[in-house]
């Protein structure tokens, strides 16, 4: 693995390639257009993209080392999900709740990632977390501190940076003076143009803000251990039509943030072969142009 540079770094989530991956293109295609873009941070959905998940299969596995040799891959964020309410009958206590989260935590170590987007259950349309988040998170702190991976649930749209729920997130984290929980924070939160009707949310307040603005993110900078990069629409002159990237990657480089942009494409024709890939370079040209590498 070559030597990372300081500062904002660039990677893709295998999401993005959800329209094509398995049909006109394999694992190794994906990681051969990460590395034809100098993209090498890596995000999975596990249960998406792991073969036998939760068991992987051997083959499975000799195939995913080789790749991440073959590539110089830097296998980033594990995306999992704590199902709390995969059940009609009953929502996960917090003992089952730690159980599956505990595999997980195992499983992300041993593929080498290092940071978890711990997708905690929700209660409403604003995404607001199951009320035993902080007993779930706070009984999976030692072992998340064994294995050496952070928990990040993602701040996603509609979700507001300057909302309750995230300062409980920040307040549980200075409590439990921890370095095993964070934030990772989708672009989505930021989108100025053809984003979620939050005005058709029911009990949203008329005044209430309908995105985040760029500078929000400051203060929970040391708290975010990495971003998705979403993006929906990029254009011929290499530009995202309805995210402000012009003023977020800027606030990272200039507040010395660390972590990894992961791109996360959400837009239209995932399922027309070459589409993704032309819109991920140009994202890619983008970033490379705001990041000044």
């Amino acid at each position: 693995m070559t030597e990372e540079i300081r500062g904002p770094k660039r990677g893709v989530s295998t999401y993005s390639y959800v329209g094509e991956l398995n049909t006109t293109m394999t694992l190794e295609d994906c990681f051969q257009d990460m590395s034809d873009m100098g993209a090498y941070g890596l995000e999975i959905l596990a249960d998406g993209i792991i073969e036998g998940y939760p068991i992987p299969t051997k083959e499975w596995l000799n195939n995913w080392f080789g790749l991440i040799a073959k590539y110089n891959i830097k296998p980033v964020e594990y995306g999992h999900w704590i199902e709390s309410r995969l059940y009609a009958d009953h929502e996960l206590d917090v003992e089952e709740s730690y159980e599956m989260l505990s595999h997980d935590i195992k499983l992300a170590s041993y593929l080498g990632f290092s940071v978890m987007r711990t997708k905690l259950g929700v209660i409403d349309e604003t995404l607001t977390p199951v009320k035993n988040w902080r007993e779930i998170i706070k009984r999976a702190l030692p072992l998340a501190e064994k294995y050496n991976v952070v928990m990040l649930p993602e701040i996603h749209a509609p979700t507001l940076l300057k909302d309750r729920m995230i300062e409980e997130y920040c307040e549980f984290i200075d409590k439990e003076q921890t370095k095993h929980f964070g934030f990772n924070i989708d672009f989505g939160v930021f989108q100025v143009r053809d984003g979620i009707n939050v005005r058709a949310i029911p009990g949203w307040d008329p005044n209430r803000p309908t995105h985040s603005e760029p500078e929000d993110i400051i203060p929970l900078l040391p708290y975010v251990h990495c971003c998705h990069a979403k993006f929906y629409d990029m254009n011929e002159n290499f530009e995202e039509t309805t995210i402000p990237y012009d003023k977020i990657v800027p606030i990272l480089k200039e507040h010395g943030w660390n972590g990894y942009l992961l791109s996360e494409y959400e837009g239209k024709n995932k399922d027309v072969p070459g589409y993704v890939t032309t819109q991920l370079r140009r994202h890619h040209v983008m970033l490379k142009r705001l990041l000044g590498h």
